[in-house]
């Protein structure tokens, strides 16, 4: 792959990059088209990593299916898929992780320790690896994208990170590979982080401006169902991830929740600026 890549870079040709876990949705095909549509050559990466992993979290059951993301891949037409091995990866003796400060001790950063470690040493290394001019991330993960950008800042990172819109099914429930685990009543509760994030997003548009009210409000719906299991209702400056107690207008924020829906841990956002 590196090699792949330094030919393509001599020719003079532009790579966007996509990496991900596997069990493709259409999520993870709308960046694979972003990516065509500004690169000459695409190339997405299944790798599920372990070290962004916790003890107890679903690393040995995370959905993997090869043939199936192969084939959606070459449906979508994407040039080039990337599946390295962990030993390739992480072979013997391997000591090197990144720690990205600040913006990880807070929210995912402390219900899942470790986790952001895990998330930039990967993203570090398929950069390394692939030598993107472009990488594609979905705003889901919006903490994830802040740590990826902000590491991308710091260490000097020839890339530019692309951070494109959530991708939902008809109802609002947010794209995700694990929501494979959802039973027929999990499915539907879990259209309570959609609503209310869209309960959330009227308050702000109608005037409201106190963020714990909000917040509060918000994990009022996540607790009126029985399978549900939050974890956090956040308003967060969407560039530093601080928390304010009033909100200002033409700032933007990102109104994100965590929440457990039977025994699957679900994340969702809006992003808004404030008018």
């Amino acid at each position: 792959m590196q090699k792949l890549s330094a030919g393509l870079k001599q020719e003079g040709r532009k790579i966007g990059f996509i990496p991900t876990m596997g069990y493709l949705h259409e999520g993870h095909i709308s960046l694979v088209n972003k990516s065509k549509s500004e690169n000459d050559v695409t190339v997405t990466s299944i790798y599920v990593n372990p070290t962004q992993f916790g003890q107890n979290e679903d690393y040995g059951k995370y959905p993997r299916d090869f043939d199936r993301d192969n084939s959606i891949l070459e449906k979508a037409g994407c040039d080039i898929l990337f599946y390295p091995e962990d030993s390739a990866i992480y072979p013997a003796g391997y000591q090197t992780y990144i720690n990205v400060q600040e913006i990880t001790k807070v929210l995912e950063g402390e219900f899942r320790p470790g986790h952001f470690t895990g998330v930039a040493t990967i993203v570090n290394i398929l950069f390394n690896i692939v030598k993107p001019d472009r990488a594609y991330f979905g705003q889901k993960d919006a903490q994830q994208c802040a740590v990826i950008q902000q590491m991308t800042l710091d260490l000097k990172l020839d890339v530019e990170i692309r951070v494109m819109p959530i991708v939902r099914e008809r109802d609002g429930l947010a794209m995700s590979s694990r929501n494979k685990y959802l039973n027929e009543k999990e499915r539907k509760d879990a259209l309570d982080l959609f609503r209310a994030l869209s309960m959330a997003k009227g308050l702000i548009e109608n005037g409201e401006r106190n963020t714990e009210l909000i917040e509060k409000k918000m994990m009022e719906i996540l607790k009126s169902v029985d399978s549900s299991a939050p974890d956090y209702t956040r308003i967060v400056n969407s560039r530093s991830f601080d928390r304010e107690q009033e909100l200002r207008e033409g700032v933007s924020y990102y109104l994100l929740i965590a929440c457990r829906i039977g025994a699957t841990r679900l994340i969702d956002n809006f992003l808004l600026t404030v008018n």
